[in-house]
């Protein structure tokens, strides 16, 4: 294949490797890894909510919404990444609390 379809692709596929905010820079890959843990979390949504850690989701919560207002003086993009890692891990500390409050006590000497 060629033409000029293919010399347009091969152009912007060079202009954005060279941008600069493009993949050789940590600007790119920065934000790139934020949305990855944005993905992980979702991912997280059909695990059992017993299975879940609260200390990593209580963790990542506080990192992405720190993060999140600090970006706001660099980059917004960085921010909404950062912000939605803080709520992604919110959401993931509500399935552990309701899974939590929703269990029946077991008494002293029966099993279930």
């Amino acid at each position: 294949m060629s033409g000029p379809a293919t010399s347009g692709f091969a152009a912007r596929t060079v202009s954005f490797v060279n941008h600069p905010a493009g993949p050789k820079t940590i600007f790119f890959w920065g934000p790139f890894m934020r949305w990855c843990l944005v993905g992980a979390s979702l991912k997280d949504l059909t695990r059992p909510a017993d299975k879940l850690s609260i200390s990593q989701n209580f963790a990542l919560s506080a990192a992405g919404f720190i993060s999140a207002r600090w970006s706001f003086v660099i980059i917004h993009s960085f921010a909404a990444a950062n912000f939605f890692v803080g709520l992604s891990g919110v959401a993931q500390l509500a399935r552990i609390a309701h899974y939590c409050y929703t269990q029946q006590p077991v008494a002293q000497g029966t099993s279930r």
